[in-house]
């Protein structure tokens, strides 16, 4: 599986804004009004895979206290997360592209200056579900080699400076 690549993120995200912003043109007088806190279920997503992605770090890191992650459970959050990561892109695009059109309107039409608001709260909110599946796809990365060395020699170490306490060895403490 490859990691998810900013660029196509943001082909995906400009190509909905273009969408977005040809449909709103021709339709706009015919859309409902957008209520402001339409896109903060995505913020909300966005805060739980980065708050799931800091616990499955610590699992696959196996920091003491946590339980072994199985690697089925880390493949199906990556998959989460990069659907996820997609998901908000083009969403970001769609509020974007609404932005666009209303915004330089909203001085002027009292409802475009309303849905500036609800779309740029949708836009930060998109963006930070992408933020929050990057996170969780970088989480569930496996530790290098390297990193994976330094932790078995740090955990080797940490066992003899215990055995040296328990034993009174004289010439450490």
């Amino acid at each position: 599986m490859r990691p998810t690549r900013p660029r196509d993120l943001l082909v995906a995200g400009l190509g909905a804004a273009v969408v977005a912003l040809l449909l709103v043109r021709l339709t706009y007088g015919a859309l409902p009004a957008f209520p402001l806190p339409a896109g903060v279920t995505l913020g909300v997503l966005g805060v739980a895979e980065a708050v799931a992605g800091n616990v499955l770090r610590g699992r696959i890191r196996r920091s003491p206290g946590s339980r072994p992650l199985e690697p089925l459970v880390a493949a199906r959050a990556v998959i989460v997360a990069q659907a996820s990561a997609m998901g908000g892109a083009l969403v970001a695009g769609l509020w974007a592209g609404l932005l666009v059109y209303v915004l330089p309107r909203s001085g002027s039409v009292t409802a475009a200056a309303s849905d500036a608001a609800s779309a740029a709260v949708g836009l930060v909110c998109a963006l930070g579900l992408v933020a929050g599946a990057l996170w969780l796809e970088r989480c569930c990365r496996a530790p290098d080699d390297r990193d994976r060395d330094r932790d078995r020699d740090d955990r080797n170490a940490d066992v003899r400076d215990r055995d040296d306490r328990d034993h009174g060895d004289p010439g450490r403490y």
